[in-house]
């Protein structure tokens, strides 16, 4: 533990279901059947290790085991199996309110709330107007928080917290209430407090919020840890996942409405909007990483091969001639690429033993945000062979820090 804040090895918890759980000692007696239960294995058997002075994100899913393994930390609850060790003082913003009685001044409650975090009396008096002016609310202060709203709720637990000055600050989701000014201050807070020496573990679905405060992020997955590592890298797999379960899940259920007799017009198992006479049409998109390997979540400035499959009918002659278009658009329609086989080859395409159109972009340059492309194939005379709206989407994380929707590769200098 010499250089560890936190170290918890082969960590397990279970909890027990019950369907119709029995209430009294007759009712478990007479209802015997009432006392059947189900194991439900929340964390199975992980182990990782925070060094003093490090913040991470926990991510994963809804009921993923990250909540869980933060009050396993705070001792809220107790593991089934395994070891959780916690060097120094543990300060925790789990729940929000948790520890506030409704009908309490806002100034009794800090006195109660930073009682439970282990301050004196005389170290509260100390901290009390540092507390009061970082949660902003005045002289609402003297008021019942019952009358407080969700975010004045936040602001008051928040201000406690972090001036308790513990060596370790668990945070889960509480940032996701509360103005945009006060999440700021809430952030340069974190960092001034990082810098201090403090350990933070954060549970966030806000990939943004983790990225500004935490060195490394580990993502819990059916109750094991599925991978840790720098944060950026971690929540790009995580998100290409996502993407991916969410593709075939799409994918799935046009099947279905297809077996149903739904007749739908879809392209790669997706819902589309698409036109043409189908002289020459799609049959197949997918999109390749820099591993060659499909993706669906990119990075500013990553490599993409994005590759269309297409056939043509027999009315299409030995030498006819073809242009291909492709567009990007971000997901409020705002056009941010297109260009045209004509224009890139300055030439007319023969597709005769041709079955792929290919694409590859070497430096994607659009900032973050979700894009989807267009495509079309075109003949003489604009005979418009087909047409497919919205093909294929994906993700794009924003790693440069810079705004707006594409990365313009500036440089800047002074003289």
């Amino acid at each position: 533990m010499s250089d560890n804040a936190i170290v918890i090895k082969d960590l397990t918890k279970i909890f027990k279901v019950y369907p119709d759980k029995s209430n009294s000692i007759k009712e478990k007696l007479l209802f015997l059947k009432r006392n059947k239960y189900e194991k439900h294995v929340v964390l199975d058997g992980i182990s990782f290790e925070i060094k003093k002075g490090e913040a991470v994100g926990l991510i994963g899913k809804n009921g993923c085991g990250k909540s869980t393994t933060l009050k396993l930390i705070n001792r809220i609850m107790y593991p089934t199996s395994g070891t959780v060790k916690v060097k120094g003082k543990v300060s925790s913003l789990i729940e929000l309110g948790a520890g506030f009685h409704p009908d309490m001044s806002g100034r009794e409650n800090i006195y109660t709330n930073a009682s439970i975090f282990g301050l004196t009396k005389k170290e509260i008096d100390a901290k009390l107007d540092e507390i009061i002016e970082f949660s902003e609310l005045g002289d609402l202060i003297d008021n019942p928080i019952r009358t407080y709203s969700s975010g004045m709720y936040m602001r008051l637990a928040f201000s406690v917290a972090i001036n308790v000055k513990a060596d370790v600050l668990l945070v889960d989701e509480i940032l996701a209430v509360g103005d945009v000014s006060f999440q700021k201050k809430c952030f340069e807070k974190l960092h001034e407090i990082k810098k201090q020496g403090t350990t933070i573990v954060i549970v966030s679905h806000s990939f943004e919020q983790i990225e500004q405060i935490c060195d490394k992020s580990i993502w819990i997955e059916n109750g094991h840890i599925k991978e840790m590592g720098e944060s950026r890298y971690i929540h790009q797999k995580y998100l290409s996942q996502m993407e991916e379960e969410r593709q075939q899940k799409i994918r799935k259920k046009q099947v279905r409405s297809q077996s149903d007799g739904e007749e739908e017009n879809t392209f790669c198992g997706r819902k589309v909007e698409r036109k043409g006479n189908s002289k020459v049409y799609f049959t197949n998109v997918s999109i390749h990483n820099k591993d060659n390997k499909p993706d669906y979540v990119y990075a500013t400035n990553d490599y993409m091969h994005i590759e269309y499959e297409f056939s043509c009918s027999q009315e299409i002659k030995d030498d006819d001639n073809v242009v291909f278009s492709l567009n990007i658009y971000k997901d409020d329609n705002t056009c941010c690429f297109g260009s045209t086989s004509k224009i890139e080859l300055n030439m007319p395409v023969n597709i005769r033993n041709k079955h792929k159109f290919i694409v590859d972009i070497d430096e994607l340059k659009l900032l973050k945000g979700t894009y989807y492309i267009d495509v079309s194939i075109k003949g003489d005379a604009d005979e418009l062979y087909d047409y497919i709206h919205d093909s294929v989407r994906f993700e794009v994380i924003n790693t440069s820090g810079r705004t707006g929707i594409c990365d313009m590769g500036t440089k800047w200098q002074f003289e």
